[in-house]
């Protein structure tokens, strides 16, 4: 298993954030995750289009963008040309799943559904041939810094098999993402019920906010320790 940490900048320091973008993929991050919110679907209003434009040149990493929005499909190819390389999306925000999905992968991104704490995996079932990623979030979406909630482990195995049974059939491998209190104690048990990418933003961010580029080192190394006890 190939485990990728994807540091979500809404734990950024936002006076600063083309240097946060540059020292965590030093540090050994492999995604940047972007997370906008529009202030209606969740109650939380964030970045959009133009900054994540603006920190593209700041990395060649994957920027992996989770819209948090409703109606979803206005802003896709807005991301796709401001440089995003995943775009994921909560079922919810879509009138026609499959048609943002295939919005997003004919604008030239990867494509995934968000599922919330209460939202059910059947909704993956008509679509996995468009889906690059499945992210689960493990707390509810809107702010940073909260808790994981436990449940979501044995919704991660559900997520898994249905993965793993999709690759038996057609050799076409779906990406398994969490995102939410994912942190250093965690992390290992997360991936044992079979997620292989982590969204982690207090537990990354929160390392440190001195002017020292490396103090992300630690904890990267931290969170690399523990999957690979895994």
């Amino acid at each position: 298993m190939t485990y990728r940490i994807a540091p979500s900048l809404l734990s950024a320091d936002f006076a600063k954030l083309g240097e946060e973008v540059a020292h965590v993929i030093a540090s050994g991050a492999d995604w940047i995750h972007f997370d906008v919110m529009d202030n209606h679907y969740v109650p939380n209003l964030t970045i959009g289009p133009l900054v994540c434009e603006a920190i593209r040149p700041c990395t060649t990493a994957p920027i992996d963008v989770h819209l948090m929005v409703k109606p979803v499909d206005r802003i896709v190819p807005d991301f796709a040309k401001a440089g995003a390389n995943i775009i994921t999306f909560h079922p919810e925000g879509s009138e026609h799943v499959d048609r943002t999905l295939g919005l997003i992968r004919d604008s030239g991104c990867q494509a995934g559904l968000v599922f919330n704490p209460a939202t059910p995996l059947t909704w993956m079932d008509h679509v996995m041939d468009k889906l690059d990623v499945v992210l689960l979030m493990s707390v509810n979406p809107g702010y940073g810094g909260q808790s994981f909630i436990p449940g979501t482990l044995d919704k991660l195995r559900e997520a898994r098999a249905k993965i793993d049974a999709y690759a038996q059939k057609t050799g076409r491998r779906i990406l398994l993402e969490v995102d939410g209190g994912v942190k250093v104690d965690n992390i290992a048990e997360i991936a044992r019920a079979g997620a292989d990418t982590f969204v982690a933003g207090s537990a990354v961010f929160g390392a440190g906010k001195d002017s020292d580029p490396q103090r992300y080192n630690s904890v990267m190394a931290s969170l690399r320790s523990a999957l690979a006890g895994v």
